[in-house]
């Protein structure tokens, strides 16, 4: 549990059973995401850059949906 808190540290401080919380939590994710979203876009037009940033935009898609799992399990108090 330790581990997950280190590498996710957003995702644990959404309160339980606080709706406000959790809803600005997610806000904030999808607006980052989106952002660095056009960011590697952008750069995925440079022939070998376009590679490292897809690899990158899949590393940040992983983690972003494992923060939103993580997020809604602390939403329903299942991780303490």
């Amino acid at each position: 549990m330790d581990l997950i808190k280190m590498l996710w540290p957003f995702a644990c401080k959404v309160k339980e059973k606080d709706v406000n919380s959790l809803v600005v939590h997610l806000v904030v994710l999808l607006v980052v995401c989106f952002l660095i979203g056009i960011g590697l876009f952008l750069l995925a037009f440079i022939p070998f850059i376009g590679i490292l940033t897809a690899l990158l935009g899949g590393l940040v898609g992983l983690y972003s949906f494992v923060d939103i799992v993580l997020s809604i399990l602390c939403f329903l108090g299942m991780l303490k």
